[in-house]
């Protein structure tokens, strides 16, 4: 249709391909607040839960960690699976982002905006 165009032509393509990639990039960001991933420490003793955009949704504590005597010890428990599972949350953002540039073509290390 736009071939005896030109440039225009590839203006056209280009500007689909701009608002396709905006639709699945906000598609993708919809999907990662539904994604978990889960962080421990403490060998399981403590798991948080987050989305893959890194807000805690849930968090899980072994009883056997509240000793009144190792009140740190618990606190740097949960304090290190919270950052686990946003650690987590960010390498699976990553990975989602990764894959949807792949998708539409884009070089690899091509950064989107999350």
């Amino acid at each position: 249709m736009l071939k005896g165009l030109g440039q225009l032509g590839d203006m056209a393509g280009m500007m689909k391909k701009a608002q396709e990639m905006q639709t699945k990039v906000a598609q993708l960001q919809n999907d990662l607040a539904t994604m978990s991933v889960t962080g421990e420490s403490g060998a399981g003793l403590v798991k948080a839960t987050a989305t893959a955009k890194g807000v805690l949704t849930g968090l899980e504590i072994d009883p056997s960690i509240f000793v009144p005597s190792e009140k740190e010890v618990a606190e740097d428990l949960i304090l290190a699976a919270i950052k686990d599972a946003q650690a987590k949350a960010q390498e699976k953002a990553q990975e989602e982002m990764d894959k949807l540039t792949e998708e539409m073509g884009l070089p690899a290390d091509m950064k989107l905006p999350f």
